[in-house]
């Protein structure tokens, strides 16, 4: 069968350099092909950016800075710069620093986009961290994605631990991935919403999204929505008019005000959560969430209840805070809503 498809011109390095072909990345290499295509992204629109990243290493992102050194040719040749940290906050408060570009003369390129990487421990030691740096906000060609790796079963961690909390405490959003596909995807819009709202973004991984391998599609074109949603004249971006310690409640003011309101407009235009079937006039609904997807479509299809017309299936990409708009008008006239995610409830209490 002809596929169409060069297999001579296969390596193992096209993986980070096709487009508009199936490619087999783990979870671990897509996050790498994040920071290449943001890259690339932002040369097609005209802007001249670098990349940083920072962490500190972990499972399931253990492997994550032994990929980013094989790729280093690759990374200098995209001016991203990788600096692993002495721990995890101190590598959070260096990439805070990428988002002041503005704050002193002589920069040398338009915005600096961050990753920060780190296991579910390292999130909880990072919080003061995360809290002052989001404060203080995302510069508008910058933008900070937060990538987590969630240990569930404690299998090198000293208990078993979940990372939303503590992200939603820090009032950062939160992506929580179902696969490869969507670690590119979710990794990508990230980085978006993160300019766009002025806060960083969480990616939340796990074992089964951040080291299993899968085909990947990287389309040669992608763009995301600006939402129809007014903005406040300051925007939302970081403001250098404003100082800390003096202008702190304002600065809390921001986030609560502004910010955090943006975020669903923009998760609804660019369709970050998805009717997966089903339609308006089925009267139970399944919510689920992060890798659960898959668990309950699988469930699903063994009992034979894939399309069922009594069923309708909702997937939620961002998991906090909710796009309750979105929640609302796939609730409404059912009878029974059944969310399906690991561990402790948390869409189904804000549900």
């Amino acid at each position: 069968m002809d596929t169409g498809i060069d297999f001579g011109s296969i390596t193992l390095e096209s993986r980070f350099t096709e487009f508009d072909t199936p490619v087999l990345l783990t979870g671990i290499q897509a996050l790498v092909r994040v920071l290449l295509e943001q890259k690339r992204l932002d040369m097609a629109a005209g802007l001249n950016t670098g990349g940083f990243v920072s962490g500190y290493r972990g499972s399931p992102l253990g492997g994550l800075d032994r990929e980013l050194w094989r790729r280093q040719k690759l990374l200098d040749s995209h001016n991203i710069k990788f600096q692993p940290g002495l721990n995890e906050d101190m590598a959070a408060t260096m990439i805070f620093g990428t988002q002041q570009l503005d704050a002193f003369p002589g920069k040398t390129v338009d915005g600096v986009f961050g990753m920060w990487y780190g296991k579910g421990p390292g999130v909880d030691r990072t919080a003061d961290a995360f809290r002052c740096a989001n404060f203080m906000g995302t510069s508008r060609h910058g933008g900070v994605l937060a990538v987590s790796g969630d240990d569930h079963a404690a299998h090198s961690s000293t208990y078993p631990h979940q990372t939303d909390h503590i992200f939603q405490g820090v009032m950062i959003p939160i992506l929580n991935p179902a696969s490869a596909q969507d670690v590119f995807d979710f990794g990508l819009a990230g980085i978006a919403l993160s300019r766009f709202s002025g806060l960083w973004t969480a990616l939340k991984t796990t074992a089964e999204t951040a080291e299993q391998a899968a085909t990947v599609s990287i389309p040669g074109t992608r763009g995301f929505v600006t939402p129809d949603h007014a903005l406040p004249a300051h925007g939302l971006n970081v403001d250098f008019t404003l100082r800390h310690p003096a202008d702190r409640a304002e600065l809390e003011r921001r986030v609560v005000d502004e910010r955090l309101p943006a975020v669903g407009p923009w998760v609804r235009a660019n369709n970050i959560d998805r009717l997966v079937c089903g339609g308006g006039d089925a009267p139970i609904g399944i919510v689920t969430v992060g890798r659960a997807h898959f668990d309950a479509m699988h469930a699903l299809s063994t009992l034979g209840l894939t399309g069922h017309p009594m069923l309708a299936v909702r997937k939620i990409g961002l998991t906090w805070p909710i796009d309750a708009d979105g929640m609302r008008e796939f609730a409404r006239g059912k009878r029974l809503l059944i969310v399906v995610e690991e561990k402790r409830s948390f869409v189904e209490a804000q549900i």
